[in-house]
């Protein structure tokens, strides 16, 4: 009996491992048919089974596996710019001295005439209206004698200049070509830190170059001109890219592509060196750049209000760990709306109209936003005594602002 019993577990075994061998084999050789006969014998599932949610646990929804269609719908707007310049130089050339003397006097070599050579610089810009209005960097375009466009559908359009705004690095181009494809733009609701963003543009002039990235951080400011709120990304921005779009996941426009952060270590006056970076790139948010094409189009500059001073922030005091709010008086303007009022330099500002006074980019964005005539309130302190005065603004002088 239990040789009986042996043999029959011995016939199961060896049937078992040759089907495992021949399952293996059929893995092997032909997987899709594998697959046919798993499906068919699964087990189904039970009637009103939901099908597996595709949302994050945060409850927010996973990312497209292709952003191809936001692509498709930003990038027919933006736009390659060269722009060309004749630049003066001179070129050292060696002087025919026979005497030593004279050569260990006079030197080796000397300046030649002065010469021209044509540069060109390039970027991108961004199609604003069907009409032919393209927002780009003013650096792009400063100083250049011809502008031209190259279009999505590789046309090119000679483009004049509308007008500039160094203050802000923007210029708006004019051009005269028909069917213009124009950039969607976001709707009022702010870039928020972690937004996918994509960044379009022209780098090094190899051609239309996408990359992709997410908003690193928002209200950025780097002191290279006087108004910014800059939005941080990590998306690729290189020469060349400067006046391209920057976009969100759908495709709309949310910023104009304008700064990275140095590649390299920098070297100041005073011979302390700044490491370079990696994933550090800046764009204007489209509704500053909106503000200042509208204002160009309608009077061919910006025009902003003018307290006529300078501030800086409030110096935190030894033993404070928090910074204080509001502006210190650095500099009043002779004959300005500030000495007019009596402000002085010194005096600390806390409040514009009853409303707190953050820091210096604040209060320099809210005095811009302000028409020139407005009369305004200012609070705060001269030395230990409240102050509280009435100011009238005038126009903010526009240095290296052209229009047209």
């Amino acid at each position: 009996m239990r040789s009986s019993t042996v043999r029959l577990l011995a016939f199961i075994g060896r049937f078992a491992v040759l089907g495992l061998a021949l399952a293996f084999v059929f893995s092997l050789v032909s997987p899709a048919l594998v697959e046919r006969l798993r499906g068919a014998f699964a087990r189904p599932a039970a009637v009103g089974t939901p099908a597996p949610a595709t949302t994050a646990t945060n409850g927010r929804s996973r990312g497209p596996v292709s952003y191809a269609d936001a692509v498709n719908r930003a990038s027919p707007s933006v736009v390659n710019i060269y722009a060309d310049k004749i630049t003066p130089y001179r070129q050292l050339q060696p002087r025919v001295v026979l005497d030593p003397l004279t050569q260990r006097l006079l030197g080796t070599y000397s300046m030649g005439p002065l010469m021209q050579r044509r540069d060109q610089s390039l970027g991108s810009g961004v199609i604003f209206s069907a009409d032919g209005y393209v927002l780009t960097n003013n650096h792009v375009i400063s100083g250049a004698d011809d502008i031209q466009v190259l279009l999505d559908d590789d046309r090119v359009a000679k483009a004049r200049v509308v007008g500039t705004d160094a203050e802000t690095d923007l210029a708006v181009l004019k051009i005269d070509v028909g069917d213009l494809p124009v950039i969607a733009i976001a709707d009022g609701a702010e870039a928020s830190v972690g937004d996918v963003v994509l960044a379009i543009g022209n780098p090094v002039g190899i051609g239309k170059t996408v990359t992709m990235g997410i908003v690193s951080g928002t209200g950025r400011q780097l002191r290279l001109s006087s108004y910014e709120d800059f939005i941080q990304t990590d998306a690729a921005i290189n020469a060349g890219n400067s006046g391209g779009a920057l976009v969100n996941a759908l495709g709309e426009l949310i910023g104009i592509n304008t700064a990275m952060y140095p590649r390299t270590p920098t070297r100041d006056g005073r011979g302390s060196v700044t490491p370079g970076a990696e994933g550090i790139g800046f764009a204007i948010p489209v509704a500053t750049a909106r503000a200042v094409l509208d204002q160009i189009v309608r009077n061919g500059v910006v025009v902003r209000g003018w307290f006529g001073v300078d501030y800086a922030d409030i110096p935190v005091a030894n033993g404070e760990t928090v910074a204080r709010r509001g502006v210190v008086v650095a500099n009043v303007y002779p004959d300005g709306p500030a000495a007019r009022a009596g402000l002085r330099a010194g005096d600390l500002l806390l409040k514009l109209d009853g409303r707190e006074i953050a820091d210096q980019a604040d209060l320099r964005n809210r005095e811009a936003a302000l028409a020139p005539g407005a009369t305004v309130r200012l609070e705060g302190l001269r030395g230990t005594r409240p102050l509280d005065l009435s100011l009238q603004l005038a126009q903010r002088p526009t240095p290296g602002s052209t229009g047209a």
